[in-house]
């Protein structure tokens, strides 16, 4: 039995495995990146005693519930977000991989997806973008462009829609997106610090919708727009209970938006045009 042949259950578990395994990986790069440690040296350790993870205590999901959310050696508990970012990251991509249908957008939309969960926790821990990451992200939609220009293959998860002419070219859907994406975002918040004489959000926010335009196109506005609806929205509840003044990372509402639009967007595109009679 040929390899194109394997029924799409036998790729989608696959697509879970890898995924749980990316996850695994994922939280040693949330944690130990914004301290600017090695990745790679030492190997997995408990953070409360140093002691060595032994590699059947690593596997993803399993070994956290084997041992009762605790370190086999001095029993200090382990974070239950560990084995949470674990199963999401398998959980995306094997939705990807439905979504998709497992065509060539699949790996694209893999590697968006799993590069906004990192850098939503990152900013949830430390209210910081890490350009590394960011630069990494715009790195692979822009490789998806120009491959899909020239290959033939859409690999852009852009949401379809009727275009024809330019409109209708990766490349031509990849760069207004990023120009849509950083400026309209980087326009918004110098007007927002002048009006108010404070800062809206940053510039890692704005490098990340610049380099989410890549993947999703002239979609990065709807991308946008929802990011502020849904951080507005938790802005007011939240103040119930914290200080006015508080920083709210704006990098998890981007990557919800995202997934929203990935999922949705086309739906979204089409209502609102038959709202206003553009159709």
């Amino acid at each position: 039995m040929g390899l194109s042949t394997l029924p799409n259950w036998f790729w989608l578990l696959c697509l879970g495995f890898f995924g749980l395994a990316a996850g695994s990986f994922s939280n040693v790069v949330i944690y130990r990146l914004p301290r600017n440690e090695s990745l790679s040296n030492p190997p997995s350790h408990c953070t409360s005693c140093g002691s060595p993870v032994r590699w059947y205590d690593n596997i993803p999901v399993v070994s956290w519930l084997v041992l009762r959310g605790s370190c086999r050696d001095c029993g200090k508990p382990i974070s239950v977000r560990y084995p949470l970012v674990e199963a999401a990251m398998g959980l995306l991509w094997v939705g990807t991989g439905v979504f998709f249908d497992l065509d060539w957008r699949t790996s694209t939309t893999i590697v968006l997806v799993s590069l906004l969960l990192i850098l939503s926790l990152i900013d949830l821990d430390t209210k910081r973008l890490p350009n590394v990451l960011v630069g990494l992200l715009a790195v692979a939609g822009a490789v998806s462009a120009v491959a899909s220009q020239f290959s033939g293959k859409m690999l852009l998860p852009a949401p379809s829609h009727p275009a024809s002419g330019l409109l209708s070219q990766p490349f031509v859907i990849a760069t207004l997106g990023v120009l849509l994406g950083a400026g309209l975002s980087l326009c918004i918040a110098q007007v927002y610090a002048m009006v108010r004489n404070a800062e809206g959000f940053g510039m890692g926010d704005v490098k990340l919708l610049g380099a989410i335009g890549l993947f999703v196109g002239p979609y990065v506005a709807m991308v946008f727009l929802l990011a502020c609806f849904t951080g507005t929205v938790w802005m007011l509840v939240s103040r119930q209970a914290k200080s006015p003044r508080m920083q709210v990372p704006f990098g998890p509402f981007i990557a919800f938006a995202t997934g929203i639009v990935l999922v949705f967007g086309e739906l979204l595109w089409m209502w609102y045009a038959g709202l206003v009679g553009f159709r």
